[in-house]
């Protein structure tokens, strides 16, 4: 623990320099904390352990782009508001970074002390997929593993093929056909979730030679990593402050990187410290806009969704509720489809904590983030994060919708009685950042046994 500090000169001292390697930084709290997060060793479902290898100068390599840092963003109507940005490795510009990174890091320590091969499986929108296809890349140029050794299968809805990403894990042939890319074409993208359950059921019963299915959905695998955003506010931020009321600003799905972040600071009174208490705002877009209905009503039944006329503009509005966005373009519109999650079970948890500690929940629709976009490019504008001139070049809108829903939240006194926002900027990224698999390097499947078939015929070492 002696590496955390707390007050202004570390502050200042952070926003003076380069990015911190937040996994490598708090390396030791992390691994402390490996009994939190320990799976059910009762169950028939392959994970490797919690621990993690050795802090080596190969491991160094690996880690060194899970980073983070602070950018004040100045005032909006008298309220701080302060970039936390978490997507600064350029091979994912997401959040998921940190959680693939440590996925895989526990798989590099199984395998090097049990000599296993592990094949990771993610049914994903999108993000989680390109994650951990970077961090086993990787961990292969580390040379911690060999491709044989640790590969990944992924499961993606065609609604979001616009985002995975072109890496050497496409473009060589090897390397290609020991870690496919499947995509299913359906109407759901949560279907991808049944399907992956599927995949892992059939592959249970038929296993493939001696490799092991790692299916790393659990919550527990990102809250164990997501505990890193509570260590550096508390170091750099004003977790320190325990005055101080902060509203942590998030456009969340299941809202797993604030549970997350809640676990870090439990970590932290566990080693003596004194740390504020978080708020948090939710913010969802009208398609899956679970977590704020359960935190409004306490179920996903729906009551507190309004209802909505068309204007004489061809909008749809309405006045009844702060938490919902006052004008759409559609009231079913899919702004984001990252974010699919219906009946999110750990809503219970989060209304709980946002019940007991404050904040608030808001839903925001694509018409108002384009009435915001210039203002948050504005806002933006001291920080590494830039929104591209034409919205219709925006491929990851998480960052957007954040800070759509925290003005709109602090316009409509969602947030009475805080002293500054803190924005979780978990996603950001447009075209021209990155190329996209072709569509012919892409599987596509209807069902698991298709995936199984593929995965025999083309994909056994």
């Amino acid at each position: 623990m002696d590496v955390i500090k707390t007050g202004s000169a570390a502050q200042a001292t952070q926003r003076a320099q380069t990015p911190t390697s937040v996994i490598e930084r708090y390396y030791d709290l992390i691994v402390s904390s490996v009994a939190d997060f320990e799976f059910d060793h009762c169950s028939d479902a392959f994970e490797p352990a919690m621990k993690l290898p050795p802090l080596d100068a190969r491991m160094q390599s690996f880690l060194s782009v899970a980073t983070a840092q602070f950018f004040e963003m100045g005032n909006y109507r008298g309220v701080p508001l302060r970039l936390f940005d978490l997507r600064q490795n350029a091979n994912t510009q997401t959040t998921k970074t940190l959680a693939s990174t440590l996925i895989v890091a526990r798989a590099i320590r199984h395998i090097q002390e049990t000599g296993d091969s592990i094949l990771l499986f993610s049914p994903s929108s999108g993000n989680k997929a390109i994650a951990l296809r970077d961090a086993v890349l990787r961990a292969l140029k580390a040379k911690l593993v060999h491709p044989e050794q640790l590969r990944i299968v992924t499961l993606t809805p065609a609604q979001t093929i616009g985002k995975v990403r072109r890496t050497e894990l496409y473009d060589d042939v090897r390397l290609r056909a020991l870690n496919p890319v499947f995509v299913l074409d359906t109407a759901s993208p949560e279907a991808v979730k049944v399907v992956g359950q599927q995949f892992k059921s059939l592959f249970s019963h038929n296993p493939m030679g001696e490799l092991k299915l790692w299916h790393s959905l659990r919550l527990e695998n990102y809250r164990f990593s997501d505990q890193t955003r509570a260590f550096f506010d508390f170091e750099y931020g004003d977790a320190w402050d325990t005055d101080r009321k902060t509203v942590h600003v998030h456009a969340v799905s299941s809202a797993y990187g604030l549970l997350g972040y809640c676990s870090g600071v439990e970590v932290l009174k566990q080693h003596k410290k004194q740390v504020s208490t978080p708020s948090f705002l939710l913010v969802q877009h009208l398609a899956t806009s679970d977590m704020v209905l359960h935190l409004l009503d306490g179920n996903f039944e729906g009551a507190s969704t309004p209802s909505y006329t068309k204007a004489s503009n061809g909008l749809w509005v309405q006045l009844e509720s702060p938490h919902f966005p006052a004008a759409t373009w559609s009231p079913d519109e899919i702004l984001e489809p990252t974010f699919y999650t219906h009946l999110p079970p750990t809503a219970v948890e989060m209304s709980g904590l946002v019940k007991a500690n404050g904040g608030s929940g808001i839903v925001v629709s694509l018409y108002e983030c384009m009435q915001r976009y210039s203002e948050c490019a504005q806002l933006l504008a001291d920080t590494p994060v830039r929104l591209p001139a034409d919205p219709r070049d925006l491929k990851e809108w998480s960052l957007v919708m954040a800070m759509t829903g925290c003005l709109n939240a602090i316009d409509r006194q969602l947030l009475v009685g805080m002293d500054g926002c803190t924005i979780h900027a978990s996603g950001s990224y447009c075209r021209g950042d990155y190329e996209v698999i072709p569509t012919d390097g892409l599987t596509f499947v209807s069902n698991a046994e298709e995936m199984m078939e593929i995965l025999r015929s083309h994909c056994e070492p």
